[in-house]
């Protein structure tokens, strides 16, 4: 299967999609399908995992993370898409007329596909505007729908558009994605947080604050004991999130290239953050609303917190020192 081969139409439900954007997600939902059972033969046929090069933005690119842009260029073509901003790309691609801009990580996680940990993919769409730039370098807040696909033990595809967030689950059998929960709600309490836990010394204090306060258990000042979590799969973390609550937290630290944090605005935390907002959840880089952002570039970077509201609340207070 080449990168622009694509399955038939009609393998995603649109019930509750508008109907301007039925077309781009069935063609999301398509390539989606295609990428799935190309990782599911990684090591038969080809080495996904191979180095392929480093993207505009200095990170080393896999050969999956090639392969994956292709199908969703061509997806996003074949949907309406006009701009097509990816963060394999150094600027946005024109794909000529359509009414659509899609901000796209295309394969998140990719440093796991040897390992077969779940890698994803995650997505903005926005209303085409006067420009390439001009369509996705624009509020957050102006997002109309945004969703991720995890290729894991289940293919699963978690999306809204502003009216709640749905779940789909990949049928093998049929080749199609079947509706698993029409209104996914991130869980109120839950004992987990996800944080890459090496980097401790190097983070800001009022994140080492709020990890000392649940690595403390019942005898600190939570009165309970957490379970920390890391996968280095943003969307691996995001799914175990929605399906059982918690809060992930990838702050900015005194590293070099991590001072203004790590993961990038447009293509990881908008998307993100769209998702936990109708989800009933939050997200902040510690002082501010990711939702209330817009971003300054492509390849912007920031702070990322998010996750279950009443966590995410008790990470913006340590940093307003509030706690």
């Amino acid at each position: 299967m080449t990168p622009a081969t694509l399955p038939a139409p009609d393998v995603f439900p649109v019930g509750h999609v508008p109907q301007g954007l039925r077309p781009l997600m069935q063609a999301l939902a398509g390539a989606a399908i295609a990428l799935a059972a190309r990782i599911a033969r990684n090591g038969l046929e080809e080495h996904l995992g191979a180095a392929a090069g480093i993207n505009s933005d200095g990170d080393a690119q896999k050969a999956l993370d090639v392969i994956a842009d292709g199908l969703f260029m061509a997806a996003a073509r074949a949907g309406g898409v006009a701009h097509y901003a990816s963060e394999e790309q150094d600027r946005v691609v024109d794909l000529g007329p359509g009414d659509w801009a899609l901000a796209i990580d295309p394969l998140d996680g990719s440093s796991n596909i040897d390992t077969n940990v779940s890698v994803g993919t995650i997505f903005s769409i926005y209303p085409v505007a006067e420009s390439p730039e001009a369509s996705v370098l624009r509020p957050v807040a102006e997002q109309i729908g945004a969703g991720y696909v995890i290729y894991g033990p289940q293919v699963a595809l978690v999306c809204s558009f502003g009216q709640g967030v749905q779940r789909y689950v990949l049928d093998p059998d049929a080749g199609a994605f079947v509706l698993a929960d029409p209104a996914v709600i991130l869980p109120v309490e839950a004992a987990e947080f996800a944080i890459n836990a090496s980097n401790y010394r190097h983070w800001p204090s009022p994140v080492r604050a709020f990890v000392d306060e649940c690595l403390a258990g019942t005898e600190g000042p939570r009165a309970k004991n957490f379970n920390m979590r890391w996968i280095a799969s943003l969307v691996a973390e995001a799914h175990r999130i929605f399906m059982r609550g918690g809060v992930f937290l990838y702050p900015a630290d005194q590293r070099k290239g991590y001072e203004a944090g790590r993961l990038r605005l447009l293509y990881e935390c908008a998307p993100m953050a769209f998702l936990a907002v109708e989800a009933g959840g939050g997200a902040t880089d510690g002082l501010r609303d990711i939702m209330a952002m817009t971003p300054s570039g492509l390849h912007q970077r920031v702070p990322f917190v998010f996750g279950s509201r009443a966590k995410v609340a008790r990470v913006a207070g340590h940093f307003a020192g509030q706690v």
